[in-house]
């Protein structure tokens, strides 16, 4: 799918840290996106998703800027296939990465295409837990609100106002619907259950001009999890 848009900085979106997957890239003023929602499948279909969005720009890897990989928090294995698939593309031609959240992705989803101001993202994280951001708009960019956060929905504590309306985004809220009742203005978005490339990519610009790339050395993942440790990746032993 292809889509004008202003910015024309050449960025590759990756993300695989969810049930979904995705790919995007912009370039010359058009995004080229492939989405998909295949939870066990990620490690074969996103390199097939990056020959596609490139073939349809008509370009070649070395054509692009630096690339943008979701970095979590979500699932363990999906985040280590995102970094690990970022890792090999960036590092042989030492492209510069940001690393960019899931929640701000679905926040920045509900903002650019839904036209919300205020956003609670929240992932089921499975053992009694969720994944969970807020999030609101500043000059149409989804702008964390506190910190993003791992723990049981009873935990989930708002900063945002409840006398406006708060949009609701992601599978946490199917696990838990009385998250819901945090606020009369809570809604949920069915149509921003996961995080989408496409959303990373004017999160990633806004992020290079703020100089916040780094090298492929320095990727690094997000899980939030005390429990959960990084391997490091193969070749950074």
């Amino acid at each position: 799918m292809t889509i004008t848009h202003e910015h024309s900085a050449c960025i590759l979106a990756l993300d695989t840290c969810t049930e979904s997957c995705s790919a995007a890239l912009q370039y010359q003023g058009q995004i080229y996106a492939e989405l998909a929602d295949a939870p066990r499948e990620h490690s074969q279909r996103l390199l097939p998703m990056v020959d596609s969005v490139l073939k349809q720009a008509g370009i070649s890897l070395d054509k692009v800027a630096a690339i943008a990989y979701g970095r979590g928090p979500g699932s363990f294995t999906g985040i280590r296939i995102c970094t690990s698939m970022t890792q090999g593309l960036a590092l042989g031609l030492d492209l510069p990465v940001i690393g960019i959240s899931t929640l701000a992705a679905m926040a920045q989803m509900a903002i650019s295409e839904h036209q919300a101001e205020q956003v609670l993202c929240a992932i089921d994280a499975r053992m009694g837990e969720v994944y969970w951001g807020q999030f609101v708009a500043v000059d149409g960019i989804a702008t964390l609100v506190g910190k993003e956060v791992v723990s049981a929905p009873a935990n989930v504590q708002l900063q945002l106002d409840t006398q406006a309306p708060i949009v609701a985004c992601g599978t946490g809220f199917d696990a838990y619907p009385d998250l819901l009742a945090l606020g009369k203005g809570i809604l949920a978005l069915d149509a921003v259950k996961y995080p989408d490339a496409r959303a990373m990519l004017i999160l990633a610009e806004t992020g290079i001009k703020a100089g916040l790339t780094t090298s492929v050395d320095e990727l690094e993942p997000v899980y939030l999890r005390d429990t959960v440790t990084w391997k490091k990746l193969p070749g950074r032993e």
